[in-house]
């Protein structure tokens, strides 16, 4: 095909068509996905991570960096990056720089792993903190393979969670130092801000716990805290209320999604990431009632869908207004040149579960082939 009607039938490719997301110009709607790699040795960003997101930059495409610690409580897993330190801060701005020399747009996930850990992640071997003091079942590792094994988590005090919400600020200061242009806030998938959020995991009696309001605050009070900080301008945040990742369920997620949706508005921030509804569980699509529409036309912002796209379906919810900009997450993984591969209907490269959370540098991680250049 040649290049002039590679971009004529491109730009009629509605994952493909521009999209002004706040002051940010994008130039296609195809997302990079929040990650964990599993890569970040000793909690530090790694070189090697400069070419797995400069592969995966395009001028005027939007890459979420993988779920980064806000600090020392906020781990659960080997490797993964932090955001609290100065060293932190230095690792991450060259991998920055990567991907805005390709002209791409970076934000940073920040993130507390909550009760989704063990002393082992914690400072002097303490209990991991949560909204609850309710243990999570040893669990398969996405690998298959691995049990993780969980400790009994502290249940926060109420005058402490303004400390952490302090943490969250602080990480958004910092991921704006390392260069990023925003953050995202992870409040998805049954780790800290999931564990407040969600009727089946939160278990409190004070003013963070029994009404949807009342679960809804510790969220809201992170998203205010953030934005306040680096402006609303450079905020996001992933939610996903129909979900059951790591026991974290609820008994009416859809009154949980709206109600989010509804009150995030109040605050201006830049997007709403939220995860289908078929993704209960992780990695496979469950058919259900549910959809993201109804929260997807009370949120005023940008609004991102991700879980278990392909071309398809993505194309249609843009092209139907379902959704403004899709995230890809495996697929992206092993097709750094995923948006042309889109333009051009070229075949996907398969991806190798097995090797998404090895620490190796390359295997996995930056060996997934290009398409042929264009002559």
């Amino acid at each position: 095909m040649s290049k002039t009607s590679a971009s004529v039938s491109a730009s009629t490719i509605p994952l493909l068509t521009p999209y002004k997301m706040g002051k940010f110009d994008l130039s296609h709607r195809v997302v990079h996905a929040p990650l964990t790699r599993q890569r970040s040795f000793g909690g530090i960003a790694q070189p090697h991570a400069i070419l797995y997101h400069e592969q995966r930059a395009t001028k005027g495409g939007l890459l979420i960096a993988e779920a980064t610690a806000i600090s020392d409580t906020a781990q659960g897993y080997n490797n993964v990056p932090g955001i609290w330190t100065k060293e932190h801060v230095e690792a991450w701005k060259p991998i920055v720089d990567a991907v805005h020399e390709k002209g791409g747009i970076f934000f940073c996930q920040i993130w507390h792993a909550g009760r989704v850990s063990s002393c082992n992640f914690q400072p002097n071997g303490q209990a991991p903190i949560s909204s609850t003091d309710k243990l999570l079942k040893p669990q398969v590792r996405s690998n298959g393979i691995d049990i993780a094994n969980f400790s009994i988590p502290r249940r926060l005090d109420t005058h402490e969670i303004p400390l952490v919400v302090n943490g969250f600020k602080i990480a958004a200061r910092n991921a704006v130092e390392a260069g990023f242009d925003g953050v995202e806030i992870h409040g998805a998938h049954g780790y800290l801000i999931d564990q407040f959020l969600k009727d089946q995991v939160n278990d409190r009696t004070d003013k963070y716990g029994g009404s949807l309001e009342n679960r809804c605050r510790f969220a809201l009070e992170v998203v205010q805290a953030v934005a306040n900080e680096i402006g609303a301008d450079k905020v996001g945040i992933r939610i996903s209320p129909f979900a059951n990742y790591h026991e974290a369920s609820d008994s009416n997620p859809e009154a949980l999604g709206l109600y989010m949706a509804k009150a995030l508005n109040k605050f201006g921030i830049l997007y709403l990431h939220m995860v289908e509804p078929r993704m209960i569980t992780v990695g496979d699509k469950t058919e259900t009632p549910y959809s993201l529409r109804l929260m997807r036309d009370a949120f005023e912002g940008t609004f991102i869908a991700a879980g278990g796209y392909v071309k398809e379906d993505g194309n249609e919810a843009i092209s139907t207004g379902y959704a403004d900009l899709i995230a890809y997450g495996r697929w992206f993984l092993s097709n750094p040149d995923l948006p042309r591969r889109f333009g051009l209907d070229a075949p996907l490269n398969k991806y190798n579960r097995s090797t998404f959370y090895t620490p190796d540098p390359v295997i996995g991680y930056t060996d997934y082939p290009f398409l042929e250049p264009e002559a």
